[in-house]
């Protein structure tokens, strides 16, 4: 019975798409609204099978987990992307010093071009 929902379920939604571009000379707000209800539709025949309650179920439980968390405050934000921007700016820096290195190893001391 569940597979039958869901099924249902799609087709209302595809019906839905379907009418919006079927009624392309109706006014867009028509079209907008018929498209909408079937979403609606199809979302509500979705919800009343085993895996959309499921789904239903995960979202609530969602909700109330992020109730939960503790958010930093503005500083510990802040000082993060601090932190995050200095560590770029030096990884940068690193691998710019071993990029020169590695061209005047290259270039210098094996090939013997000086540049």
């Amino acid at each position: 019975m569940d597979k039958l929902k869901l099924v249902v379920a799609a087709l209302v939604i595809i019906a839905g798409i379907a009418a919006f571009y079927v009624m392309g000379d109706q006014s867009a707000l028509l079209r907008t609204g018929i498209f909408i209800v079937g979403l609606i539709v199809g979302a509500g025949v979705a919800f009343t099978s085993g895996p959309g309650r499921a789904a239903w179920q995960f979202g609530v439980g969602t909700k109330t987990e992020i109730r939960r968390v503790v958010w930093p405050t503005r500083k510990e934000t802040i000082q993060s992307t601090m932190v995050v921007i200095v560590l770029v700016i030096l990884i940068g820096l690193y691998l710019w010093v071993l990029d020169v290195v590695s061209l005047w190893a290259v270039y210098d001391l094996i090939l013997g071009i000086k540049g």
